[in-house]
């Protein structure tokens, strides 16, 4: 019975394409602790690539940009990469 149960809820299929290089930023932000320092945040993840609306980017280099020091909160450190990056679609080609 218990495999009748687990079939019975919704499927969601993942549509056919190309894949998108680099993480979302909620998933770099779910590993952090806050408040962090900007030089800690590019120690641990300076290295990773984050999905933008204009491809994929470093986040080394996103904070390049950014005047920020130290990071507060979670979304103080949201904030800072999406005023760098903008938001909107991520393209997948």
């Amino acid at each position: 019975m218990a495999d009748e149960e687990e079939d019975d809820g919704p499927v969601v299929e993942l549509g056919e394409g190309p894949e998108v290089e680099g993480v979302p930023l909620a998933q770099i932000t779910s590993r952090l602790h806050f408040g962090i320092k900007r030089s800690d945040l590019l120690r641990r993840e300076g290295e990773t690539t984050v999905r933008t609306p204009d491809g994929p980017r470093e986040l080394a280099a996103i904070l390049e940009e950014s005047d920020e020091t130290y990071f507060p909160t979670r979304q103080a450190f949201e904030s800072a990469v999406r005023e760098v990056v903008g938001t909107g679609p991520v393209p997948t080609e």
